[in-house]
C-alpha cells in the first residue's frame, strides 16, 4: 500500500494562514464589521466613544449566493442603520430610520409626524428642551434651517414637499439622529439612498470616554498622545456598563 502523502509544517501555517484570510474577509464583507461613534448625534442611544459590532448582512441586498443562508429582512421604521454618506467619501454616519419609502412625514416643534399621526419615539432626546433650534418644526423655510441645509438638497426638498408634508421617494429613507438638536440628518441633506445602507449596528463592544475633539484630532503627535491615554487611563475612562450593550 502506498504511504499517505504527508504535508510539511510549512505548508500546513500557510493554509491555515489563507483560510483564516479568507474567513476574516468573508466576515468583514458580508458579516460583521467593528465601527466606533465620533459624534454625540445619537446620544443618549449611542454615546461618543462607543464602539460596536455592526450587522452586515441583515439590510444587505440579498444575492444568489447567500440569499439562502444569510436572514436578511426589509429596512423597518426605528431602525438604525449606518450608510455610506454620500458627500464625504469615505465616511460613514449611522442614524436612525424615520420614514420609509411612501410615507409622509412633517415635524411641528419637534413632534414628528408620519402619515398624519404622531410618531412615538421614547429614544430621542432633547438636550435644551426650551430653546428653538432649526429643524424643530420641517419642512420649512425658516432662515436658520435654510442656513443650515445644504443648498443642493433645498430644490428636492421642494419638490417633494406636498401639502406641508414630505413625501419619502421610492428606493430612499428618511433618517434622523436620536440627539435631535445635534443632529445632521436628513432634514438637512436629503434622503438616504437603499444602496448605500451598509449594516445595523448590533452591540457595543467597547465603550471609552472620549470627546469630538479628541476624534477629529489625526496626527501623529495625536496619536501618540491618545495611545498614552489610552494605556494610562484604560480601567478609568472604559465604561465598563456599556460593555457588551445591545444596541435598540
Amino acid at each position: 500500500m502506498a504511504e499517505g502523502f504527508k504535508k510539511s509544517p510549512l505548508r500546513d501555517t500557510i493554509e491555515s494562514l489563507v483560510v483564516t484570510v479568507i474567513l476574516a474577509v468573508f466576515g468583514t464583507t458580508f458579516v460583521v464589521q467593528a465601527f466606533k461613534i465620533p459624534s454625540g448625534s445619537m446620544e443618549k442611544t449611542l454615546l461618543i466613544g462607543d464602539h460596536l459590532l455592526v450587522n452586515k448582512f441583515v439590510f444587505a441586498f440579498p444575492t444568489r449566493w447567500f440569499q439562502g443562508i444569510l436572514p436578511y429582512r426589509e429596512i423597518r421604521r426605528g431602525d438604525i442603520v449606518v450608510f455610506k454618506f454620500m458627500w464625504q467619501p469615505g465616511e460613514h454616519y449611522v442614524k436612525r430610520v424615520v420614514g420609509l419609502p411612501g410615507d409622509r412625514l412633517r415635524v411641528v416643534d419637534r413632534q414628528v409626524f408620519v402619515n398624519g399621526q404622531p410618531y412615538v419615539e421614547p429614544f430621542v432626546y432633547h438636550y435644551d428642551p426650551e430653546r428653538h433650534f432649526a429643524g424643530d418644526d420641517f419642512p420649512t423655510a425658516d432662515f436658520d434651517f435654510v442656513s443650515r441645509a445644504r443648498q443642493d438638497w433645498l430644490p428636492e426638498l421642494e419638490e417633494q414637499t406636498r401639502g406641508g408634508e414630505l413625501v419619502v421617494p421610492p428606493g430612499r429613507y428618511f433618517v434622523m439622529g436620536d440627539n435631535r438638536e445635534s443632529s445632521s440628518d436628513s432634514r438637512f441633506w436629503g434622503f438616504v439612498p437603499r444602496e448605500v445602507i451598509t449594516g445595523k449596528p448590533l452591540l457595543v463592544y467597547w465603550s471609552y470616554e472620549t470627546t469630538r475633539e479628541e476624534y477629529a484630532m489625526n496626527s501623529w503627535g495625536d496619536r501618540i498622545r491618545q495611545t498614552f491615554d489610552l494605556v494610562i487611563n484604560f480601567f478609568g475612562k472604559t465604561r465598563w456598563r456599556r460593555m457588551f450593550h445591545w444596541v435598540h
